[in-house]
């Protein structure tokens, strides 16, 4: 119990590091969330600190699930409680650990329970339990910004295509997942999560104010040329 306990603190603590606001200070000299949307989150990151350290913020974001699935599996020594899962021990124990850093980022305890959306710590986490959901995630995430621009709908659909693509694969696809039965319902949770935390963006796009990064719409620049 000590050390799922222990997991679950550091893992929420990693995962409320706000490294937004941290590189914003100290290459910027502010606080991101007085610029922009005012969000944490690498969406922000990209408009207001430019491609370099909106890069940097994401792959740390990121780097922030993966780190605490590390995490679990170096303190893992058995749950304390019956699983009745059909996933192993070891890997309840991952999930346990990468939610508490989704909601770390999200509700963060050092901005004021006020985070980022969790799309790239979710991802992170995501690699080590489902990379090839996260790898057709990562392409229908690319294809939507390069269309529109609009990173906050690209995140969105990802979202939902994580629990697609796993639906798919097992049922139409005939690719045989460990423990679907259970992953597809904890994915399908996380991924109406990530929505959740879009509300706002998903009011701003449906009334056409949602920032747009003009520069990513490669594809709209190739059809108009």
């Amino acid at each position: 119990m000590l050390s799922l306990l222990f997991v679950i603190i550091a893992s929420y603590l990693i995962g409320s590091i706000p490294f937004g606001i941290i590189i914003s200070k100290r290459f910027r000299g502010f606080d991101i969330r007085t610029k922009g949307s005012g969000n944490i989150g690498s969406t922000n990151a990209f408009r207001i600190l430019g491609w370099k350290l909106g890069l940097v913020v994401q792959v740390l974001d990121l780097a922030k699930g993966l780190g605490v699935v590390l995490l679990a599996t170096y303190f893992f020594n058995g749950l304390p409680f019956h699983n009745a899962t059909p996933f192993e021990d070891i890997t309840v124990f991952r999930l346990i650990a990468g939610c508490s850093a989704v909601l770390g980022h999200v509700f963060t305890i050092f901005a004021g329970f006020r985070g980022g959306k969790g799309i790239s710590t979710t991802a992170g986490m995501m690699i080590g339990i489902a990379p090839v959901e996260v790898a057709v995630a990562l392409g229908i995430f690319l294809l939507v910004v390069f269309f529109s621009g609009y990173v906050s709908l690209a995140s969105i659909i990802a979202a939902l295509t994580l629990p697609t693509t796993m639906f798919v694969r097992h049922n139409a696809l005939g690719v045989q997942i460990t423990g679907y039965s259970t992953l597809i319902f904890f994915v399908l949770g996380l991924s109406i999560f990530l929505v959740y935390t879009h509300r706002a963006n998903i009011g701003r796009l449906l009334e056409k104010r949602e920032h747009r990064f003009e520069k990513l719409r490669i594809f709209h620049k190739a059809n108009a040329s």
